[in-house]
C-alpha cells in the first residue's frame, strides 16, 4: 500500500511540475518602434523559469530519495 501512495505521489508532482511550466504568460508582441533605440535585455531573451521548476523538483525528489534511503538503512 505505502508503494502504490508513492507512485501516485510522484505521478501527482510531476503532472503539477508540467503544468506549472506550461502556465507562464509570454509577453505581449513589439507595438513597433523603439524610442530608446535598445533592443533585447541584457543577458538575452531567454526565459528560466520553466527550467528552474524543473531543476529544483528534482533536486527535491533526488534529497527525498536519499533521506528515504537512508532513514531505511538507520531503521535496520
Amino acid at each position: 500500500m505505502k508503494r502504490v501512495i508513492q507512485k501516485i505521489m510522484f505521478i501527482l508532482f510531476f503532472s503539477t511540475l508540467s503544468l506549472l511550466s506550461y502556465a507562464q504568460q509570454t509577453n505581449p508582441g513589439d507595438p513597433g518602434g523603439d524610442p530608446i533605440g535598445g533592443g533585447d535585455p541584457i543577458g538575452g531573451g531567454a526565459p528560466i523559469g520553466s527550467g528552474l521548476f524543473i531543476l529544483l523538483g528534482l533536486g527535491a525528489v533526488y534529497g527525498g530519495r536519499k533521506v528515504y534511503k537512508l532513514k531505511n538503512i538507520v531503521d535496520e
